[in-house]
């Protein structure tokens, strides 16, 4: 008996075709169709991987003979009427992060994927990097015994004298940029995927950086999105924790997150943005009787090697939880409901740095 291999189309072609059509093919989906607003870039893909169907409208797309799936790597302003309409085509959907453009989108997209009972997942692939998965499993084995405070900080920026960076859809607030969405977005999800249910948040976004240069004309132009964000929050088991990043910060050190509880601590540092695959965690408890050290991390996090890009071991991973969902008729995690989990989130600092107050997330 053979197995059908499940047909994919890949809507954009930046981190589309830097990461996620190489991961889907290793993965042994059938990537049969690519699809860009510019007919070049698709065309330069689909010859790069050998992918037959060349689209600049996404709807023709959703037509291609035999296609199962789509993965929208569009900018965020674009995925609440991408996803509905392929969920409405019949096909499971993958969406990157951010989500939707606020949580009012962010509902529709998670309730309609619930009606129509098919595979639909965000695309936080950090879940699945070593170190995430493994606080995950130390965190349920009561390692560091009750949470009572989490702490996020993440600084980058230049390492030369500082030059405008090129005006990209990620300086646009219409596109749906700014960094807490970029990046933002995938800590927040780290927390929720570690079972912090954050219930008030109190803090705001900030823009430090707003000079950019246009590519096409070489004019000096303005962004009009945050580069830096920072809040505190509550937990609904009456802990607390805060969060603070810039894109904006010259020679920044990185990420780290730290996770006290009544037992012990664990840490992440990060020597840039994104999680790194080899993964490091920190820990020290109570039980053992030692101060914080690095934790030697279990095999089993990291199954094998792809070194074309860092992203790409979690992002495979990812995919697998996908196939396993359109096999099994599920929405493994990180789902849409998840997605829309920490839209609220992110609106509710957004909401906070303009009233100046706290503000409650509700439970859905």
């Amino acid at each position: 008996m053979t197995t059908k291999r499940l047909r994919i189309g890949v809507i954009g072609v930046g981190f589309g075709s830097s990461v996620q059509i190489p991961g889907f093919q290793a993965e042994d989906m059938e990537v049969v169709a690519v699809c860009t607003r510019r007919r070049e870039g698709a065309e330069r893909a689909a010859q790069e991987f050998g992918i037959p169907g060349v689209y600049t409208d996404y709807r023709q797309m959703l037509q291609h003979p035999g296609l199962d799936a789509v993965s929208i790597a569009t900018p965020p302003v674009s995925h609440h009427k991408i996803a509905l309409e392929a969920l409405d085509a019949g096909k499971h959907v993958l969406c990157e992060k951010a989500f939707a453009m606020d949580q009012g989108q962010a509902r529709e997209m998670w309730q309609r994927a619930e009606q129509t009972g098919l595979t639909a997942m965000v695309n936080h692939l950090f879940r699945f990097a070593p170190g995430r998965a493994y606080v995950k499993e130390l965190l349920q084995q009561g390692y560091v015994g009750d949470i009572r405070t989490v702490h996020t900080t993440l600084f980058m920026g230049p390492t030369r004298s500082p030059r405008p960076r090129p005006m990209t859809w990620g300086s646009q607030a219409s596109q749906g940029g700014g960094f807490l969405k970029a990046l933002g977005s995938h800590y927040i999800d780290g927390l929720l995927d570690w079972s912090c249910e954050i219930t008030r948040v109190c803090g705001g976004t900030f823009q430090l950086d707003a000079e950019r240069v246009d590519p096409e004309s070489g004019r000096n132009v303005r962004a009009d999105t945050d580069d830096s964000f920072g809040f505190i929050f509550t937990l609904k088991n009456g802990g607390w924790g805060s969060m603070t990043a810039s894109s904006a910060s010259p020679f920044g050190s990185g990420a780290m997150i730290q996770i006290y509880g009544t037992q012990g601590t664990l840490q992440t540092p990060q020597r840039g943005a994104n999680p790194a695959p080899d993964g490091i965690v920190l820990g020290a408890k109570f039980a053992e009787g030692h101060g914080v050290q690095e934790l030697p991390m279990p095999e089993r996090f990291r199954p094998f090697d792809d070194p074309r890009d860092e992203r790409s071991l979690a992002f495979r991973l990812l995919v697998r939880r996908f196939i396993q969902g359109i096999a099994e008729g599920s929405s493994p995690s990180p789902n849409f409901y998840d997605g829309f989990r920490c839209q609220q989130v992110m609106d509710a600092v957004a909401e906070s740095g303009v009233s100046g107050r706290w503000v409650d997330i509700p439970t859905e």
